[in-house]
């Protein structure tokens, strides 16, 4: 275990993950969102088998015994991508990126109903006042749509947008722990590339724009970055515990703040900063939580084991 670069790694792929954000946000006023969301994951799948292929077992890594798994995965996850991205092309990036901090909230509640994990009050506390930070978040955007039956364009539908793809994401990672079961990480981060581009492709019949060479340029470019910061965020779980990773999952909120000042010139409103702060508080409470039950846990099983000899 090496902490540091596990953290490092982390921080680096939140940092990608935001300029892969960055220069797709710059497409979306452009194209057709499933457009945006084929190169991505096709362009992506470029630097995953190099990766791959440099561990020395491709095969190996995308072999599967659980087609089902994956398909059903492939479609939440492109589901959850495709309303991310057209989350970016109606609301300033650090607000799309704050309000996909309910997935984790999610994940806990999604886990309880549909893999019967034990969620204590302390948990369930912390996931209720999170989810009042999404409403802080939520309330600038829902006051002139959500509440009065319109919502034709705009900001509200970004956000609404926004809210439904953090729920997909979060359907989407409690079926990767399923996966896990059986599938390995290159296998189960290969076939949704693959599915997704197949899906995302289905759209063109909508109508597709033909990129110019530099737009193109720029849809090769958000695709391998993506796929760089999967390869990022998959190497930062080798190193270090989820526990001490998973925290520095919101320093996205900072290059998002960075890269919408300097390239959108957006700034975050109070409200959003207060609702993100209470999200993101949640979030880490429900992770030094886990950390704690983890160790005693542990302790638990030191003194229940029996010793060599005895």
């Amino acid at each position: 275990m090496k902490p540091l670069l596990g953290i490092s790694l982390k921080v680096l792929s939140a940092l990608v993950f935001t300029m892969m954000s960055v220069t797709l946000k710059t497409l979306m006023a452009r194209y057709p969102v499933g457009e945006v969301v084929f190169f991505r994951s096709a362009f992506a799948l470029l630097p995953l088998l190099a990766w791959l292929r440099w561990q020395g077992d491709l095969i190996n890594s995308v072999r599967t015994k659980d087609v089902k798994g994956h398909f059903l995965r492939g479609i939440i996850g492109t589901c959850g991508m495709y309303l991310g991205f057209a989350a970016l092309s109606y609301l300033p990036l650090h607000d799309a990126i704050a309000i996909g901090y309910a997935s984790p909230l999610l994940v806990v509640v999604l886990a309880a109903l549909l893999l019967n994990e034990k969620v204590r009050a302390y948990r369930w506390t912390a996931v209720a006042v999170g989810l009042i930070g999404v409403l802080i978040m939520l309330s600038p955007y829902l006051q002139g749509g959500a509440f009065t039956g319109t919502l034709s364009g705009g900001p509200t539908l970004g956000a609404v947008s926004a809210l439904l793809g953090a729920f997909c994401s979060a359907g989407a990672m409690i079926q990767v722990r399923r996966l896990t079961a059986t599938e390995k990480t290159g296998a189960i981060v290969f076939y949704f590339f693959i599915l997704a581009s197949g899906l995302s492709l289905c759209t063109i019949v909508f109508g597709w724009r033909m990129p110019d060479a530099f737009d193109l340029m720029l849809f090769v470019l958000g695709g391998i970055l993506g796929g760089i910061g999967q390869i990022l965020l998959t190497e930062s779980y080798r190193y270090a515990d989820a526990s001490i990773i998973a925290p520095f999952e919101y320093t996205t909120m900072i290059w998002a703040f960075l890269f919408g000042w300097f390239v959108f010139g957006d700034l975050p409103t109070l409200t959003v900063l207060t609702g993100a702060a209470i999200v993101a508080a949640t979030g880490l409470f429900i992770v030094w939580r886990e950390h704690r039950l983890g160790l005693i846990r542990s302790k638990e099983l030191k003194v229940v084991s029996p010793k060599p000899g005895g």
